[in-house]
């Protein structure tokens, strides 16, 4: 494949009426995950089959199930988050899934021993990823308060050990800004051999925190934070690669303005 675009059903947060309008634009891919019910996620998956496109499960398969918690306790005992996740690979490899995208390594803030935390979490996640013949992708992510703990682990683990599991990274182009600033190029740098996803949204800065706003290329005229091109500009270079439209329904960007978007992270993919 070379470079692939996809929506992410973050678009309209897995709503169960909305999930057609993930297909509108006739791209080859979709990620989506934490579905209201059983119902809708049977729904989405007859929606591939009749647009003949790809698609990646973003775990939770559903709301109530873990985002964080392999590492460490945030809603659930890591434990019982593993055995959901086990579930979670199973059926992705069922039903076809490209890859399945999960928040690791997920830090609430500092903390001790992450070396050591980190392979091991790598272990077991190569050890399913072997097991069920899925690519597992790993999504370093801000932590509560926007933490940078997980992300700053993350550039401070050993990449040739990361390299001897096989496991794959998505780099979410909003997170990493907010995280590290003016530095991201050093940061995301170190991981393009392994990333496998890119996560594009934008981010405005609001009093209740933030929201993830539409990749475009007028950025200033959107009210968002970051001039994002130079990040796609990196990551689009190397292995092939998902990039996932990521932004939330809360500005409620018109169609013509996602089209703007989308027609030009292709053209920044050329």
């Amino acid at each position: 494949m070379a470079h692939s675009i996809g929506m992410s059903g973050s678009t309209i947060l897995s709503d169960r009426n909305r999930l057609p309008e993930l297909f509108n634009r006739g791209l080859p891919h979709v990620e989506i995950g934490e579905f209201g019910d059983m119902d809708s996620y049977l729904s989405f998956l007859k929606l591939v089959k009749e647009n003949k496109v790809s698609f990646g499960i973003h775990v939770p398969h559903f709301r109530e199930n873990s985002k964080y918690d392999l590492l460490e306790e945030v809603k659930m005992q890591p434990s019982l988050a593993r055995e959901l996740f086990v579930e979670e690979v199973q059926e992705a490899a069922r039903s076809g899934a490209s890859y399945v995208l999960v928040h690791f390594p997920y830090f609430k803030g500092e903390t001790d021993y992450t070396l050591e935390k980190i392979e091991e979490g790598l272990q077991f996640l190569h050890h399913l990823q072997e097991s069920y013949g899925v690519p597992i992708v790993c999504e370093p992510k801000l932590g509560q308060l926007k933490s940078p703990a997980g992300i700053q682990y993350l550039y401070d683990f050993p990449m040739n050990l990361w390299g001897k599991y096989g496991l794959h990274i998505c780099v979410d182009i909003g997170d990493y800004r907010i995280a590290v600033g003016d530095n991201w190029r050093r940061y995301i740098e170190p991981l393009l051999p392994y990333t496998k996803v890119v996560h594009m949204h934008n981010v405005q800065f609001t009093n209740q925190g933030y929201i993830w706003t539409l990749i475009h290329p007028d950025f200033e005229k959107q009210g968002t934070a970051f001039d994002m091109a130079p990040c796609i500009e990196l990551l689009a270079k190397g292995r092939d690669k998902y990039f996932i439209l990521e932004h939330t329904p809360h500005t409620n960007p018109s169609e013509e303005e996602v089209d703007e978007g989308v027609e030009w992270v292709i053209e920044q993919l050329k």
